[in-house]
């Protein structure tokens, strides 16, 4: 019966470790990069960089509207 006692008392520790391993393991695979990936889109984040980046595509294509505009015909 000790040995159940003395195994027992372990089991948080080892547990604990493999937790960390298994976090660390993901960073940098394309699994982490698929859970980043739906993280920002479940939280908004992809829609807020797909506008920003269309508000600056409009910009862009106003400033060269603008400078043919200018352009003598």
């Amino acid at each position: 019966m000790a040995w159940i006692k003395k195994t027992s008392e372990h089991w948080p520790l080892t547990l604990v470790f493999l937790a960390l391993l298994t976090l660390s393991g993901c960073e940098g695979t394309e699994t982490r990069d698929k859970v980043d990936d739906t993280v920002k889109e479940l939280s908004g984040q992809k829609n807020i960089e797909r506008m920003d980046q269309m508000k600056k595509n409009i910009d862009d294509i106003n400033k060269q509207q603008g400078d043919r505009l200018k352009e003598p015909q």
